[in-house]
């Protein structure tokens, strides 16, 4: 079938199978070209220190995806990886994720790279269970010792069924003081319009921080302690966002912001306790970029559009492949850093800045003096909204260079790429 982006007020639901699978080879190419320095896994030079065996919770898109490619094409780790994803049919597409998955085990099997993904609820207590067991096999595959060195938490979820309780919570993106009124774009008609939201009620911040905290984190890594498959000098690193004043309303100060304070907790309590055998946890504040999330946060579209503007003015711009390889090639496996945790630079709150870049004054301030002459009559030479949807239609497999969108394809994927899978199996 021929499929073309269904899409509604900045929500695309469906992806396309081709243009996902060729985004994910880009990015493999990325890596293999960068932090692997043009190597074959086999003949991959890593630091003494980098990952050997990694977990990925939220592997199948955005930064997650690219911890995970980054890991196995750029050091030649074995990974594990955790997602929720929508499978195909013979009539209609999965989730981007789906195929994100499958396409990134079979490039890894031509590599000889080690790959299992498991797909299911990552907040239950069955799916640490399953992980656990996928580490021992993955380590038994790769012929290492069954202890994960590299834990990275990327989960996305709007909902989270407590394990202990039962009980089902929600997340909402919303003010906890006051009402919020700001600006957001349309990037189909470039519509610029006034969003508001009203201040979340008490339940809605406990619901928010229940499903985007950090309480998830910490149980995996009790879970996989208990398991014994930690090895004793293991990393894990959550990802969060800080942003500019100017979307603290909504975001920092907001039921997100509330959230990711207690991320930021229970990543000083990870690493209390995996410090007194040489592991560490940071959380790794990333650049703004565009995902099936932030496409729909009031005024976040809006900025990321002036932002994209700047930044590729100055060079600077970085999507989440070159984002995560900079974390790892410049702050987590140096010379000086891969071995000693303490190396690692950090700002006054111990956390991981790859925003760095967003943030330099100089980018903030045009940034500020490009959203304040943005109307609709000059809207596509004051913002890069083009750089912003096009993004947006990469994750799902859409507007990706080389793919033959009036073509015929197979939900299922290719027919190479599933006998490759079947023969791996």
């Amino acid at each position: 079938m021929v499929i073309k982006p269904l899409i509604r007020e900045n929500i695309c639901i469906n992806s396309h199978p081709t243009g996902c699978a060729q985004a994910v080879k880009n990015q493999i190419e990325f890596v293999k070209n960068t932090l692997a320095e043009g190597r074959e896994p086999e003949e991959i030079n890593a630091p003494q220190g980098a990952p050997k065996l990694v977990l990925v919770v939220g592997c199948s898109t955005g930064y997650g995806l690219a911890s995970r490619i980054s890991a196995a094409f750029g050091y030649g780790a074995a990974t594990v990886g955790v997602s929720f994803e929508k499978a195909a049919s013979a009539t209609k597409p999965g989730t981007p994720g789906w195929y994100n998955n499958r396409v990134f085990e079979a490039e890894a099997d031509k590599a000889d790279l080690i790959a299992i993904t498991l797909d299911g609820d990552a907040f239950s207590d069955s799916m640490k269970a399953d992980t656990a067991e996928a580490i021992r096999e993955a380590a038994r595959r790769a012929g290492i010792a069954p202890k994960v060195d590299l834990i990275i938490y990327s989960l996305a979820s709007p909902v989270r069924v407590d394990p202990k309780t039962g009980i089902m919570h929600r997340s909402v993106i919303k003010p906890t003081v006051n009402a919020y009124s700001g600006k957001t774009i349309n990037m189909l008609t470039a519509q610029i319009r006034e969003v508001s939201a009203e201040p979340a009620t008490e339940e809605e911040i406990a619901g928010t921080v229940k499903v985007m905290g950090g309480e998830d984190w910490e149980l995996w890594i009790e879970a996989l302690g208990k398991e014994g498959v930690l090895s004793p000098t293991v990393r894990t690193v959550a990802y969060t966002y800080l942003g500019p004043e100017l979307s603290w309303d909504i975001y920092k100060n907001g039921t997100i912001g509330r959230a990711k304070e207690d991320l930021e907790r229970a990543g000083r309590i990870i690493n209390q306790k995996l410090a007194a055998s040489g592991g560490a946890a940071w959380i790794s504040v990333n650049k703004a970029l565009v995902t099936r999330s932030s496409s729909v946060i009031p005024i976040i579209p809006f900025y990321i559009a002036c932002l994209f503007k700047v930044m590729k003015a100055k060079g600077l711009h970085e999507g989440c492949i070159e984002q995560i390889v900079r974390l790892y090639r410049d702050r987590l496996y140096t010379p000086e850093t891969a071995q000693n945790p303490g190396k690692v630079p950090v700002d006054s709150e111990g956390r991981i800045r790859i925003d760095d870049w967003e943030m330099r004054d100089d980018v903030q301030k045009e940034t500020s003096a490009q959203m304040a002459k943005v109307t609709e009559a000059n809207i596509f030479e004051t913002t890069d909204l083009a750089g912003f949807k096009h993004d947006f239609m990469e994750i799902h497999g859409f507007d990706v260079a080389g793919v033959d969108y009036e073509a015929d394809v197979n939900t299922l994927l290719s027919d190479e790429t599933e006998e490759e899978l079947a023969l791996r199996a």
